[in-house]
């Protein structure tokens, strides 16, 4: 018996550090952020209970709607362009026989520059004047765009950098579930006289079918969230037309000094997430049966 206590003493010993680290820097915050939701802070840092008149204040703003609408647009295009590329790319990765681990870097190398230093990057990609994506449109005699200063392109433009910025991690996660199929599938399909596009319809999403729906929910949760890309690109502009839950959640918290609707939106968020992720979990579990 004091073999085992010492044994289970040095495992939770391990695992003390782990939960430390989420309770301060995870579960503090969002339990301190639902409690903000149900308050309102004065100038002086005082708080006093206001019940749900945070939630109706964020549900009257005018905002508010064009807000989530935007950020569900956003998270179709991110689907869209976002969740499918990682996947192809990662399959023309899993196809070549040469500079595999150099390709796989370069496709990596986006996940290991700093967040704002990529987007200030397709900030000036973006410029209408000496950008790059207008230099090269130009050199193809077609017009430029105003990228980000058009209310149809902006969003487009903001799924463009979150795409590029992530691609590495998803493309590496579907690289390595690529590898775990066994080549006896697509030998025999093969034989069978399947093609390129039948092999991955028949054989490789099949064998990943776990790992797509996995990456379909984070895609999502993450998507729902975007930030930084409305922030240092558009400034919720034009017209509104890039505003988010998040960074109305921002402006809220630290344009209107008013903590209470920040947390009040945050907990919408959470809550519309935590409801999706249950629908999806139940939804994926009855269909693996």
């Amino acid at each position: 018996m004091r073999r085992a206590a010492r044994r289970n003493l040095t495992a939770y010993g391990f695992l003390s550090g782990a939960l430390i680290c989420f309770a301060l820097f995870s579960w503090y915050p969002i339990a301190r952020g639902v409690l903000l939701s149900f308050q309102r802070t004065d100038a002086a840092g005082d708080t006093r209970w206001v019940g749900l008149d945070n939630l109706r204040t964020v549900l009257a703003d005018p905002a508010f709607a064009g807000a989530w609408l935007n950020t569900a647009v956003f998270t179709l295009l991110a689907l869209v362009v976002g969740y499918a590329v990682p996947f192809v790319v990662a399959l023309v990765l899993n196809e070549l026989r040469h500079a595999r681990a150099y390709l796989r870097f370069v496709v990596y190398l986006p996940v290991m520059l700093p967040p704002a230093a990529a987007v200030l990057l397709f900030k000036w990609f973006y410029d209408p004047g000496p950008g790059l994506f207008n230099q090269i449109l130009r050199a193809a005699h077609l017009p430029g765009l105003s990228w980000l200063d058009s209310a149809d392109t902006a969003l487009l433009s903001l799924v463009l950098v979150a795409t590029w910025m992530n691609l590495g991690s998803g493309t590496l996660i579907y690289l390595a579930a690529l590898q775990t199929i066994p080549g006896e599938l697509y030998e025999a399909a093969e034989l069978d006289g399947a093609g390129l596009l039948r092999r991955v319809w028949h054989v490789t999403v099949p064998q990943t079918r776990l790992i797509l729906l996995v990456m379909l929910l984070l895609q999502i949760i993450a998507t729902m969230q975007v930030f930084i890309e409305p922030y240092l690109l558009t400034g919720g502009g034009p017209e509104d037309a890039t505003v988010t839950v998040a960074y109305l959640m921002y402006q809220y918290a630290f344009n209107y000094d008013d903590f209470g609707g920040g947390g009040a939106l945050g907990l919408m968020l959470m809550v519309v997430l935590m409801l999706f992720s249950a629908v999806y979990l139940r939804v994926s579990r009855q269909d693996a049966r």
